[in-house]
């Protein structure tokens, strides 16, 4: 018999394998996303020059958003992730200058042994006026590897050329992060 006279559907239980031309889902989103955590700063900080790490004034948003699976911590803004696999980290912020500046930017650092931590991700942007109080944002977004949630961290900072402010809010998201498991390491 041709291999296109045979009934799959009356003789097979269960799900086609992908590698047999399925999708291997019985139904709905097989192992999708499993963990899903967004933290923000509560209240404005300001950078007068050079690079340092958002340390303090972290929360996880409780006012718009309700976590899917386990929490990711935080020390001192170091953030543990609560179990390995591969992660999509956004960071963004806004900012607002008290004076002409260069540049400001934020950056997202990762270490694989809990010491030495190296960028993954950074987003700039440039004030243009001389009177100050402008607003602008930045982003950044990385994939992160865990694999060991002992010795995989990230932390979160923050760099201007002048004195800059940036802004955190409790009730709404102005400096925050997002995590997203994506799978399996």
């Amino acid at each position: 018999m041709a291999l296109s006279k045979i009934d799959v559907a009356n003789m097979l239980t269960g799900v086609t394998p992908v590698a047999n031309g399925g999708t291997a889902l019985s139904s709905g989103f097989l192992n999708g996303i499993t963990m899903a955590d967004q933290w923000r700063v509560t209240a404005d900080f300001s950078n007068s020059s050079g690079i340092s790490v958002i340390s303090s004034n972290w929360e996880e948003n409780d006012t718009s958003f309700t976590r899917i699976g386990s929490v990711m911590t935080q020390s001192s803004g170091i953030f543990t992730f609560p179990e390995t696999g591969i992660y999509y980290i956004n960071f963004n912020s806004y900012c607002t200058y008290a004076a002409e500046t260069n540049y400001n930017g934020i950056h997202i650092d990762g270490t694989e042994d809990n010491s030495s931590y190296s960028p993954l991700a950074d987003g700039y942007t440039n004030f243009g006026g001389e009177d100050g109080g402008e607003l602008a944002g930045m982003n950044c977004n990385a994939m992160f590897d865990v694999t060991n949630t002992t010795n995989c961290k990230v932390r979160f900072t923050a760099e201007s050329s002048a004195n800059v402010t940036f802004n955190g809010n409790t009730d709404k998201n102005r400096t925050y992060a997002t995590f997203l498991r994506l799978g399996d390491t």
